[in-house]
């Protein structure tokens, strides 16, 4: 019991008052430290001592930066020397311009040493508006030299002169000069592409393209590229499923033994008719068929098609790259082929090439001003590989600008809510915002207009006209002058020669060219038919 009636015993106060005094003091301490830390933070970051800032990592100083890429001029644009622009943003580091992190240099001055070197080739008669996005979006995903074979508006000296003052970029003119080199080819000579020949509109494109990608391969090899795709300047490369977002490096893992690489195409799917910008406007597209499940493909086929010829608008075939090496020649402009052997190709499960087709309302007129044919059924045949494009070219040809517009609603805009929803869970469409990210903070950056300003700074104006001049005069392919692929081969004699990639060899028939394929279609029967 004496031991109990002591554990009753009240304790005393000064034991009590010392249990209270402790943990007050603890809480103190918990609540000044937080605090005391808060404060030190906050001062090594006003007198920026060793903070280390995400976006610092990427300055020009310092060794995370895009690879091939040098400090830019652009970071000192608006910058005055006074005292009085020297505030925060200087003290950091950073200009007052918006600043794109993988983007120092709009030059891109690429090292020797870059692996693997990659090249693109187009033929095109785009204005800087669409080129300029195009070409520095594939600069920064890794491409470092671009074959231009221009015409109509790209040649115009206000564009030309831009795109020859950037590296990297070759700008090759169709002068009677090149018309009479390409007359010489030994294409013309052979079967592959000869069911091409002397047809008009989209055939002679794709004449002119094979012989343009054929000059472009020897082009390839003396600059040192290893690989070389053709691309339209409405299509940008996706290069998803590599470990960056990065064409080289998905590149640099295909093996040795490869030869060609092919990207499955994904068609843009707009959702306004009022696009004016496709790179930077448009997000949704609808998934090649090689990267979608046979049963969920024709499942959805009714649902995706909405009443349009095929399940794309046009081509389903994708594009491809080629590894540089003897005996390379074009297929089409779609494929690659070789002389003394059936290429070895892979096709990449995750990457594609994005293609914007239709993505704005005046594609309709501007491809029916290209093209003489007259608008009937029977017609349009003979200038049009494609259905939808024929369908198209009639209706531009024929409808007022009202019509056109339903016509272009209904058949192209994807104004239904409810079944994108639907096809987006299907996974028949797709969104994808890499693209338009890169471009518009290119844009955002200056890049473009930067571009622009160098190349009209580099001349003094007489100079500047002068150049005019002389550019217009030794581009003149008109008239009299001018030499129609349809009719090189037949007023020209023939003298194919062989060039550095072409060796001269014994002639063997060889498989016809690709030419712009539809996916597969599925019949009012369902009955499935291989394009």
């Amino acid at each position: 019991m004496a031991g109990l009636h002591t554990s009753l015993r009240p304790q005393p106060p000064s034991s009590a008052a010392n249990n209270n005094s402790f943990i007050v003091k603890l809480l103190l301490l918990l609540t000044l430290l937080p605090l005391s830390l808060s404060l030190f933070a906050f001062f090594l970051q006003w007198r920026g001592g060793g903070v280390d800032d995400p976006i610092s990592r990427w300055s020009p100083d310092e060794s995370h930066k895009f690879p091939g890429m040098d400090s830019s001029p652009l970071s000192t644009v608006g910058y005055s020397s006074s005292s009085h622009s020297f505030d925060c943003s200087m003290l950091l580091g950073h200009s007052n311009t918006a600043s794109f992190p993988y983007y120092r240099d709009w030059k891109f001055k690429f090292d020797s040493d870059l692996k693997p070197k990659i090249c693109i080739t187009t033929s095109t008669s785009a204005g800087l508006e669409q080129i300029l996005p195009w070409m520095f979006y594939h600069k920064v995903i890794g491409v470092s030299t671009f074959f231009l074979f221009v015409e109509g508006k790209a040649a115009s000296p206000a564009v030309s002169k831009v795109l020859e003052s950037i590296p990297g970029v070759k700008v090759i003119y169709r002068t009677t000069e090149l018309e009479e080199q390409q007359a010489k080819s030994r294409i013309w000579n052979e079967t592959w592409l000869s069911s091409f020949f002397y047809k008009p509109c989209n055939y002679e494109l794709f004449v002119k393209q094979s012989l343009n990608m054929e000059m472009a391969i020897v082009m390839a090899r003396d600059a040192g590229a290893e690989w070389i795709i053709h691309l339209d300047t409405d299509e940008l490369l996706h290069p998803a499923g590599s470990r960056e977002y990065s064409l080289r490096q998905l590149l640099i893992d295909v093996p040795g033994n490869v030869d060609m690489v092919i990207f499955p195409n994904y068609e843009s799917s707009i959702e306004r008719d009022d696009i004016k910008e496709p790179f930077t406007e448009v997000s949704m597209f609808k998934k090649n068929y090689d990267h979608l499940m046979k049963d969920t493909y024709f499942g959805m086929y009714k649902e995706a098609t909405r009443g349009n010829p095929n399940y794309f608008l046009t081509y389903g075939n994708g594009k491809s790259a080629a590894r540089v090496q003897d005996h390379l020649r074009p297929n089409g402009a779609h494929r690659w082929h070789n002389y003394m052997k059936t290429p070895n190709e892979i096709k990449l499960e995750e990457a594609a090439v994005l293609h914007y087709t239709y993505s704005k309302f005046s594609d309709l007129t501007s491809r029916r001003d290209r093209c003489g044919c007259k608008p009937t059924k029977e017609d349009v045949k003979r200038c049009f590989m494609l259905e939808f494009d024929r369908s198209a070219f009639i209706i531009a040809s024929t409808a007022t600008e009202e019509e056109m517009l339903n016509w272009y609603r209904e058949h192209v805009v994807w104004t239904d809510r409810t079944l994108n929803l639907k096809l987006l869970r299907k996974g028949i469409l797709t969104r994808i915002y890499a693209p338009m990210t890169i471009i518009q903070g290119l844009r955002e950056s200056g890049v473009f207009g930067a571009v622009i300003e160098s190349a009209q700074g580099s001349l003094s104006k007489d100079k500047f006209l002068a150049s005019i001049d002389s550019s217009n005069s030794s581009r003149t392919t008109s008239g009299s002058e001018s030499f129609s692929l349809r009719k090189i081969g037949r007023n020209m004699e023939s003298q194919a020669t062989a060039r550095r990639t072409l060796e001269i060899i014994p002639f063997a028939p060889h498989e016809p060219a690709v030419p712009p394929l539809s996916p597969p279609i599925m019949d009012e029967n369902h009955l499935i038919i291989e394009a």
